[in-house]
């Protein structure tokens, strides 16, 4: 299984993670090209059937990637984000999903070095999981 490259979908706060990740492709950083990105306004909009449907749909994994503590443009919408990854993923362990597929991660638009080491983190670890079971599915 080592030819396994994992299809990531990422929602990316439009303020901070995606400028993060432009900063990164900017910078001519080296990272996985495994990320889908999906740039929204807030990474609070990001609504768990969101997730599942990119799951349900094949995706191996899901990042959701938002503003750090206290700099949201919306005041909370990265802690709205977080809570509900935190359910998520106990309503995953219960679908019998490994809730690793799902990452919250915190990331400024200046962090674009940070960006591209949780891209290569999580695709490390996605390769570890291996293939959604769900793949082959739709």
């Amino acid at each position: 299984m080592s030819d396994f490259e994992p299809n990531i979908v990422a929602f990316l706060c439009n303020w901070c993670a995606y400028a993060g990740a432009d900063l990164a492709g900017t910078s001519r950083l080296i990272y996985p090209a495994n990320v889908k990105p999906i740039r929204v306004m807030c990474s609070g909009r990001v609504d768990p059937v969101f997730v599942l449907e990119a799951l349900k749909k094949g995706a191996d994994g899901v990042l959701i990637a938002g503003c750090h503590p206290g700099d949201c443009h919306y005041q909370s919408g990265n802690y709205k984000a977080n809570r509900r990854v935190i359910l998520l993923k106990e309503l995953l362990q219960q679908l019998n999903i490994n809730p690793r597929r799902v990452r919250f991660e915190y990331v400024s638009a200046s962090e674009g070095q940070k960006f591209a080491n949780v891209v290569k983190e999580f695709v490390e670890e996605i390769k570890e999981i291996g293939p959604n079971p769900l793949r082959g599915e739709q």
